[in-house]
């Protein structure tokens, strides 16, 4: 099930919504929210529950026992620390990595007849469930955080449905005291349901826009090796790629907000950076603060000299990479951008600050674009034809008539893409608000009410727009749920 279909915003969520809210007890509605988060992952695989529970299971024990034992005995309570962590990422190493790693092993010839473990599926969510559990171990180990002792406030951290399947990754800390006592308003509801909709906005109607673009001038370079569509197909995945993910962290954090929840922000218009250091402070931040803190900072992040600091980063990309799936492309798209900050934090963030900005953001997009081009692929032979056309080498032609219609057809749609992924429709949208909800005396007065009534209205008919485009298009899952 996903958030962009009609099962769940028709049937799923408004039934999940009555449930919990008739409820009147805190501990009912987290149990509440525990098995409709469990039903709404069994949706689509009902076999993966049992590892789920598993894993919610084990870190729940394991972290009685740190709990324990962090005064008393620390070498016991590392030990329940470590067995946890081992634990969640063995079963990520095997379900996500196992066969990777034996396709790789069958290139040795004395190991030629590895077979495959057949039918080996990659559970939905599991990287980005695994690092909130491993979060919520470490913290409690290095006691930045008190344990939780109540099984179904834990299991509802972790299974809770709006954040489960693809982030933002969500800290236990951060809302340790919002599982065991929030305050629902009617004011955070609506604001939830406003979140949502500009999440489902962006996912439907541009991210999905995007990618139709993105396909067409894919499949059209297998006839005709062009140019213009290698640039094509850079410029919609990276609109694709944002609208997508980005939508979905809307939505999960508007649902979040209808629950009472407050979720940390993933996104914070990346594609405004002039570098790609602040591209990264500005992108999937849960992510990026999850590697900086578990892994970066443990391996002396800039403590220990530069040679030092260069490993560290160098570690923490090739994870990144590798976390985003078994692939060679992934792992090549982390050591790229790694490769790129250490540069940046020797010589080039330098030189940027003394050239004019529009210059600098150029730069990034230019970056970003190639960087994404990796991401997309995982043939690293269709990753080099893209390379190659984009600088014109190796072309049939510069473009075709074909590719020369669909670019200037898109060009309306780019345009709107363009300004919906900075942060000016956000910033009109608050400013209007200020000056139109001012309960002075005056024409904010009087055009205040109208304004609110238009506003309800606009969301009204992004919410029927998403609905029509729901009914008409295919199955559309989020980019990151291979993640």
């Amino acid at each position: 099930m996903v958030f962009s279909s009609l099962i769940f915003l028709f049937a799923f969520l408004p039934l999940t919504l009555i449930l919990y809210y008739i409820t009147p007890s805190r501990s009912i509605r987290n149990t509440v929210l525990f098995v409709m988060s469990l039903i709404f992952y069994a949706w689509g695989e009902p076999v993966y529950i049992s590892l789920m529970l598993l894993s919610i299971l084990e870190a729940y024990i394991c972290g009685l026992f740190i709990a324990k034992y962090s005064d008393s005995n620390k070498k016991k309570a590392k030990f329940f620390m470590i067995l946890s962590v081992c634990l969640n990422l063995v079963s990520l190493l095997f379900f996500k990595y196992c066969n990777f790693f034996i396709e790789n092993l069958r290139l040795i010839p004395v190991f030629s007849g590895t077979p495959l473990i057949k039918n080996l599926v990659l559970p939905i969510g599991i990287s980005f469930y695994t690092f909130q559990i491993i979060s919520y171990t470490i913290d409690l180990y290095w006691k930045r955080t008190q344990v939780q002792k109540n099984f179904v406030a834990f299991g509802t951290y972790v299974a809770l449905f709006p954040q489960l399947i693809a982030g933002p990754i969500v800290r236990y800390r951060d809302v340790d005291d919002q599982i065991i006592e929030r305050k629902e308003t009617l004011e955070l509801f609506t604001n939830g349901v406003k979140r949502f909709i500009i999440g489902l906005s962006k996912k439907i109607i541009l991210g999905d826009t995007a990618a139709a673009i993105y396909e067409y001038c894919r499949s059209s370079m297998e006839f005709e090796n062009t140019t213009l569509a290698a640039w094509m197909v850079m410029i919609f995945y990276t609109l694709h790629i944002y609208f997508d993910f980005s939508g979905y962290s809307d939505m999960a954090i508007g649902l979040g907000k209808m629950f009472g929840f407050r979720f940390l922000e993933n996104f914070n218009f990346p594609y405004i950076s002039a570098s790609i250091t602040e591209f990264w402070r500005r992108w999937h931040m849960s992510l990026s603060s999850w590697f900086k803190e578990y892994v970066y900072i443990p391996l002396g992040g800039n403590r220990k000299g530069l040679l030092k600091q260069y490993r560290n980063i160098a570690m923490v990309w090739l994870l990144t990479g590798f976390w985003h799936g078994a692939s060679w492309n992934f792992i090549f798209w982390g050591a790229y951008f790694g490769a790129i900050l250490m540069l940046e934090k020797t010589f080039i963030l330098k030189l940027l600050v003394k050239i004019p900005k529009v210059f600098r953001h150029i730069y990034a997009l230019l970056l970003i674009g190639f960087g994404w081009i990796i991401f997309a692929f995982t043939d690293l032979s269709e990753i080099k034809n893209v390379f190659k056309a984009i600088f014109g080498i190796g072309v049939d032609s510069f473009s075709t008539a074909v590719i020369n219609y669909q670019f200037l057809i898109s060009l309306p749609f780019l345009a709107i893409a363009a300004i919906a992924a900075t942060p000016f429709p956000k910033m009109l949208y608050s400013k209007l608000c200020a000056v139109f909800n001012n309960k002075s005396e005056g024409i904010t007065k009087i055009f205040g009410g109208l304004f609110q009534v238009i506003t309800a209205i606009i969301w009204i008919l992004l919410l029927v727009i998403c609905v029509a485009y729901m009914v008409d298009s295919t199955f559309s899952p989020f980019l990151y749920f291979n993640f």
